[in-house]
């Protein structure tokens, strides 16, 4: 008997039976199984090294990497998109809790822990309350000036690490790069630069020559291991050290109100940062995929994440550019794959931490420079600003100011918005106003741009944008200034197929200027406004008792012929240069 699919709400709840069924199939279980190793192999050594980066001891990367990759997965959206610890909310994480507790101290920990928590549940209300369309705030010119502020901010938080030095952070971010360097120049340690340097020839070593072989676990192993057979640690070479064995207990945060109130912008901008790069990732693999993607289902599932970290003494996470990269080149099929590489977390929870005891610290450094490298992209800049100026401006700012006012990320980020915001505004304000004449090849176009005649009793003009309080003065002014260059004028015809709306400013300032027209003898036509334009204006009685639905036309050639109609032998309609020849 066949039967009945699952109610959609059943589907809504519990995204992840859209695709449990399809693991019957040998091949996709045997794809996923594959992807999920591949993934977790990645996993392991980045999640150390990430949560490092956010100040933390790396067996939290280890925490943040296991329930919350499983749990995103089950109640996501996207299949392919892995989530764990990541290099731009790691970062975010250290900033936000510096000036609340001394970096690896208790208090650093449970505030990392509870920021996870915050993360997940403003990530959780946004997906119920289906306000996804929030993170469009973050317009792809702020994402790109600070993407590349923060990738420069962490590869260079990790100079001491393959240096050796150890100093004191500063209150901006590249005065401690200064005084890392002037460390350098004197006190490196030569070991922990050698380990360095072999863990990147390794790693871009292979991926250039054998791209088939795990780089990075290879890179980690072998410096691993030559770490511990040489002495490294006792000749002054730092090492993770003691990695807690076991699987993390499920404990809820201590609920610090006056932290709460310190951590939540932080948690909100974190939280929208984060989403911003876990979409941007399964937007790229939806179109790859040809799957439908739910923005608001992948809050959700973030969000759970989140909270998962929260619960497992985690700390924030986001979806993985690179990871979920190989999760897809690799053939994973289902969101499985990641409940196989959360399985393969745990397991070297409980048995292989001991294996990583002598791991150095720079290998880890090498493993966060080398991820991060990637998110540096330069042409997007010049591409973007070829596209339109104002965009260029605003990643410029960004990246400019994030790197300037490092560690406090989110002031570089709220700069950026705030001014593409402004820039909006204003190209809102002063939108494309042009007078149309006739082509040559009959259609029409703006008479500066392509110096075209004019009739001296006719004008139709275009207005671009809505019409609304910030702009109704302009067009106003607009208008009356084509009233004044034409002494004969008689018709003005609106084109308003560019004009997308109108508020009750727009509205009252057009019924001005239609009385004020008529009372100079000039007739107001109206041709092709959309059909809720003309809605809007009809609720305003005088407004179209002064205009008359007689002069609402669907097509400018029926304007023209009214106001030929009405101009009768007085003008030489035959010769007009608004008509098609």
């Amino acid at each position: 008997m066949h039967k009945a699919p699952l109610p959609s709400i059943w589907h809504r709840l519990f995204p992840f039976l859209s695709w449990v069924g399809e693991l019957r199939q040998t091949e996709v279980l045997r794809a996923d199984i594959l992807a999920g190793i591949t993934v977790a192999l990645v996993l392991i050594p980045q999640s150390m090294a990430y949560a490092q980066l956010a100040g933390l001891p790396p067996h939290m990367g280890l925490y943040a990497a296991l329930w919350p990759t499983v749990i995103a997965a089950l109640f996501g959206s996207s299949r392919q998109l892995s989530t764990g610890p990541v290099a731009v909310v790691s970062l975010m994480t250290a900033t936000a809790l510096e000036p609340l507790a001394s970096m690896g101290s208790e208090g650093f920990l449970a505030y990392a822990v509870l920021l996870a928590l915050l993360v997940g549940l403003f990530q959780l209300a946004l997906g119920f309350l289906r306000m996804g369309v929030l993170v469009d705030l973050l317009s792809h010119p702020v994402v790109l000036g600070f993407t590349n502020a923060a990738a420069l901010i962490i590869a260079s938080s990790q100079l001491g690490k393959i240096f050796g030095v150890n100093i004191a952070n500063e209150d901006q971010h590249y005065e401690t790069v200064w005084n890392t360097l002037v460390a350098a120049l004197m006190h490196t340690h030569g070991l922990t630069l050698l380990m360095a340097l072999l863990a990147f020839a390794i790693i871009f070593g292979l991926m250039r020559y054998a791209p088939k072989v795990p780089a990075i676990v290879t890179a980690v192993a072998v410096t691993t291991m030559i770490s511990a057979s040489t002495g490294y640690m006792e000749a002054g070479g730092q090492v993770v050290g003691a990695i807690p064995a076991g699987l993390p207990a499920l404990v809820l945060p201590t609920f610090n109100w006056e932290i709460i109130s310190q951590l939540l912008s932080s948690a909100v901008v974190i939280a929208l940062i984060g989403f911003m790069e876990a979409i941007s990732i399964s937007k790229a693999i939806a179109t790859s995929t040809r799957q439908r993607l739910d923005a608001n289902q992948q809050l959700i599932g973030e969000g759970l994440g989140n909270i998962a970290s929260g619960l497992s003494s985690g700390y924030p996470v986001s979806g993985s550019f690179s990871r979920s990269a190989v999760n897809m080149n690799v053939g994973a099929v289902t969101g499985f794959s990641s409940i196989v590489t959360g399985l393969v977390v745990a397991i070297a929870l409980l048995w292989f931490t001991p294996g990583l005891y002598h791991l150095p610290q720079a290998t880890l450094a090498v493993v966060i420079v080398v991820a991060v490298v990637r998110l540096i992209k330069i042409g997007p800049f010049f591409h973007i600003w070829k596209v339109h100026r104002h965009d260029g401006i605003v990643a410029l700012v960004t990246f400019v100011l994030t790197l300037l006012l490092a560690p406090h990320l989110d002031y570089g980020i709220m700069a950026g918005v705030g001014l593409s915001l402004v820039l909006f505004l204003y190209r809102t304000m002063r939108p494309r106003f042009s007078i149309l004449s006739r082509y040559v090849d009959g259609t029409l176009r703006d008479v500066e741009i392509y110096d075209l005649p004019t009739s001296e009793q006719i004008a139709i003009i275009r207005y671009d944008g809505a019409l609304y309080f910030a702009n109704a003065g302009f067009f106003e002014d607009q208008v009356l200034a084509v009233e004044a260059a034409n002494p004969k004028l008689r018709f003005i015809i609106i084109d308003g197929g560019g004009i997308t709306q109108i508020d009750a400013t727009g509205e009252e300032t057009l019924y001005h200027l239609i009385r004020r027209l008529r009372d100079a003898g000039i007739e107001v036509l109206m041709a092709r406004s959309k059909k809720q334009i003309i809605d809007t204006l009809r609720y305003n009685e005088g407004l179209m008792e002064s205009l008359g639905e007689e002069r609402i036309f669907p097509r400018i050639k029926f304007a023209l012929d009214y106001a030929w109609k009405k101009l009768g032998d007085s003008y030489d309609n035959a010769n007009c240069p608004l008509r098609r020849k």
